[in-house]
Parts: structure tokens; C-alpha cells; sequence
């Protein structure tokens, strides 16, 4: 899923074995969406001291806009919540206006581009979820 779905015209990283060494970390969690015995999604999040990423995340076609990736990170996003996280960061592909506009409507914010990121051909914006801070207050600033 993540070479068809996220890595789509990039060399292929984030092959079995490195997700799978990923999941074998402690510091790094898998979420599943299956729909019967068809899996729907995956998101994979890593955790540090103060900070987590959101390594990967992918909805097969078929079941996106179906509330499955926004659950996926919820449920991600409440796991570092309890570890004592309070900001989750992102590094998304600029060339993906629904990708982007899906973590906008989660609460992440741009905060870095940065050119070449990907396979030295295309550029990342690295966005970030500071989940301390209600979106409520966004609106008192």
C-alpha cells in the first residue's frame, strides 16, 4: 500500500522489511482499518520524548472519505496524547492538494517546505498538530 498509495512515482522506501523493522520498534505504533478481511488503511507513528511522527498513512481508494484515515489518526493522535505527547508532526508532498486539505481539516499546520525532499525531485511540507491546544482557542488569537 505505501508504494502504491504514498510513494506513487518515487523510488520505493518504505518496502515490507522497513515497515515491518518499524513495527518492531518501541517507539513506533501500526494502526489497521479493515472492512471484513480487507484491509481499508494503515497509519504508522513514531514516538519520541516530546514529539511523534506520522511516518505513513494510506486509504485504498475505494474507502476514502469514509472517515477511516481521519480515525486512524485520531486514534494515533489519542495514543501520544497518553505517552505525554502533545505535538505530531507530518512531512507531506506539496503536489497532493487532498492530502493536504485532509490534515488541515485534523488540525495540522504548515510550518516548513523544503525542496527535494522527496527522491530529490519533489518537495515536502512539513506540517505539525500541537494536540494541547484546542482549535477553539485558534480563534481567540
Amino acid at each position: 500500500m505505501s508504494r502504491d498509495l504514498i510513494e506513487t512515482g518515487l523510488d520505493w522506501s518504505w518496502t515490507r522489511e522497513r515497515v515491518a523493522r518499524a513495527l518492531a520498534r518501541k517507539d513506533t505504533i501500526g494502526a489497521a482499518g479493515y472492512l471484513g478481511l480487507t484491509m481499508t488503511g494503515f497509519a504508522l507513528m513514531r514516538f519520541g520524548y516530546e514529539e511523534a511522527n506520522l511516518d505513513l498513512l494510506a486509504v485504498r481508494p475505494p474507502w476514502r472519505r469514509r472517515g477511516i484515515g481521519r480515525a486512524l489518526v485520531q486514534w494515533l493522535e489519542e495514543s501520544a496524547l497518553v505517552a505525554g505527547i502533545g505535538i505530531v508532526r507530518i512531512q507531506v508532498r506539496a503536489d497532493q492538494p487532498a492530502a493536504l486539505a485532509f490534515y488541515r481539516s485534523l488540525g495540522y499546520r504548515s510550518w516548513r517546505k523544503v525542496a527535494g525532499y522527496y527522491g530529490k525531485r519533489q518537495t515536502a511540507l512539513y506540517m505539525a498538530h500541537d494536540l494541547w491546544c484546542p482549535p477553539v482557542l485558534d480563534s481567540l488569537r
